[in-house]
């Protein structure tokens, strides 16, 4: 299996993910939206919600990576600029997710 068919694959797989954890997120932020700082506090201090939140955060940052990646490809002639592009744009999709993770763990 060549490299566009994997990406392919992980991209439906991802969209698949993503259409219940989009679901759950926007229910929930809409029953926290108005509400105060302690109500939203204990929301994010629910494991079921952190681990959930978690995985949203992970799938998105995967799906919008691997989306951005392909407007390189087709877009970028050059290749050295499309390699550092694709390296810094999935260093960022591995970084904002896990940073973001661990400060709601912490």
């Amino acid at each position: 299996m060549n490299v566009s068919t994997k990406k392919w694959i992980c991209l439906k797989i991802s969209s698949l993910i993503l259409i219940p954890l989009m679901l759950w997120f926007i229910l929930n932020f809409v029953s926290i939206y108005d509400r105060d700082f302690a109500e939203i506090n204990d929301f994010f201090s629910n494991t079921t919600s952190k681990f959930l939140f978690s995985l949203f955060l992970v799938f998105g940052f995967l799906f919008s990576a691997l989306n951005i990646s392909e407007v390189f490809e087709d877009y970028i002639e050059e290749n050295n600029f499309k390699n550092v592009a694709n390296r810094l744009l999935y260093l960022s999709a591995i970084i904002i997710p896990l940073f973001t993770i661990i400060l709601l763990f912490i």
